[in-house]
């Protein structure tokens, strides 16, 4: 979990300009709505559902589409300090402001979608303890046709992650399309570092849905003024933060129906392996065992420092990469398959094995203490924003000089946005040298190098 706090100067908007955020791919409207019967938009605290989805909202019931807005809790904890306002006295403010900045994005005349609120009052900061209740909130409106917006599941506040795990898990169950709306990422985020929001989208706000977000915004008084000129009453969200969210537009975060993305990793592969142990026959086939020993046999040095593995599996190629190197890091989603993995590297004590769902759980590892990091047959099973951010991750773990191993199968990858060949294009961007290439009708293997002199 990202560690920050809403005192800090944080990122400007500017930068994010400048980084190249309105040159993002264009989500047009007729995409979202032609086929959308309702919208609805499941936000932590009054203020988000403004922030991140104003115009969305806006857009949806000009168009005649009702939207269903859920506001979770009444962030009632933003103040702690206050010495002029209760938790209950903010709560009771802030379910008022809620309600009007709904009435200002509610457009007039017949023709327009109606919008409903629906206040959980749920303990705000708690949100992880009370996802029944949350679920069972989404569900009731969740149908044929609908459109699910959230804030993001990797935005770096609990209590918006967890909806955006929710959300993303009901949006799956029904076929519908999930945007993920970023609030805090804007702030901690770092263009250069987080890379991943450049395969997100951006929706143009008409006039008319823009001066309405704006109308909604003003109505979050005591979070965008400060509550008094006391000590604990200073404003939440400060102009400069506030700019991120008036450029015109709302980015978000797109998750198409029938695709999955990382989060769906750990339960997938699960009931894979609960069902059958070896699924991809790494044991038994030939075309596994020949794949993996033209990997082997392809890697430049005969040993190596330390090494990660991202994707293990079983442990079938991580017990032979052990025999190669001083240290293995082995790292899977799927607690049944790392299961397997233990009994494979059993008596190599310079093993370990983590559990982890990347980008958002990539280990925590010095930059430039790799020598080989090895991602074979896994970029596939992620969405084009998290295989960007794990290539990178990937790059400042390696020591300039050290080398990236990818291998993936050639063949369509039903339910998950990209194949082999737009990983291998991804990875190109990189900007390593290609030392080694190997491909086959089934099958295509590169070993990129870190440039000498590169930093972690």
């Amino acid at each position: 979990m990202v560690s920050f706090t809403h005192r800090e100067p944080g990122t400007c908007a500017a930068r994010w300009q400048q980084a190249g955020l309105e040159q993002i791919s264009a989500l047009a409207p007729e995409k979202l709505f032609n086929a959308t019967t309702s919208v609805i938009v499941l936000a932590a605290h009054p203020d988000d559902e403004s922030l991140g989805a104003g115009g969305l909202i806006s857009m949806a019931l000009e168009r005649g589409i009702k939207v269903h807005v859920i506001a979770c809790s009444f962030g009632e904890a933003s103040h702690p300090d206050s010495k002029t306002h209760t938790a209950a006295q903010l709560a009771s403010l802030r379910k008022a402001e809620l309600a009007q900045a709904m009435d200002r994005l509610q457009p007039q005349g017949t023709h327009a979608g109606r919008l409903h609120l629906h206040c959980l009052g749920l303990g705000d900061g708690q949100l992880e303890t009370q996802q029944e209740q949350i679920r069972a909130a989404l569900e009731q409106h969740a149908g044929e046709g609908c459109l699910i917006a959230s804030t993001y599941r990797g935005d770096g506040h609990p209590d918006h992650e967890v909806l955006g795990r929710i959300a993303a898990a009901c949006a799956a169950a029904h076929g519908a399309c999930h945007l993920e709306f970023p609030i805090w990422y804007w702030h901690w985020a770092q263009p250069g570092r987080q890379v991943g929001w450049k395969h997100w989208h951006r929706l143009a706000l008409d006039a008319a849905s823009a001066k309405a977000k704006g109308r909604a915004l003003e109505a979050h008084r005591s979070q965008t003024l400060p509550l008094s000129d006391l000590p604990g009453d200073e404003v939440l969200l400060g102009a400069g933060f506030m700019q991120h969210f008036t450029q015109g537009a709302e980015i978000f975060r797109a998750t198409w129906p029938g695709h999955k993305d990382a989060a769906s990793a750990p339960a997938t592969f699960d009931e894979l392996y609960s069902q059958r142990e070896d699924p991809w026959e790494y044991r038994s086939s030939r075309y596994e065992q020949r794949k993996q020993q033209i990997l082997l046999a392809s890697l430049p040095r005969e040993r190596y420092g330390a090494v990660l593995e991202l994707g293990c599996s079983i442990g079938v190629q991580s017990a032979e990469l052990a025999r190669r190197c001083a240290t293995l890091l082995a790292v899977d989603a799927s607690a049944t398959a790392l299961a397997q993995a233990r009994d494979a590297v059993a008596s190599m004590d310079h093993v370990t094995l983590l559990q982890a769902t990347v980008p958002e759980q990539f280990p925590q590892l010095e930059p430039g203490s790799m020598e080989l990091v090895v991602l074979s047959e896994i970029g596939y099973f992620l969405a084009a924003d998290e295989l960007d951010q794990v290539l990178a991750d990937s790059a400042n773990a390696l020591a300039a000089g050290g080398e990236l191993v990818l291998c993936h199968w050639l063949h369509p990858i039903e339910g998950w946005p990209l194949d082999g060949e737009a990983v291998h294009r991804m990875a190109s961007g990189l900007g390593f040298e290609r030392i080694v290439e190997h491909r086959e009708a089934d099958f295509v293997l590169e070993i990129l190098r870190k440039p000498a002199g590169a930093r972690g």
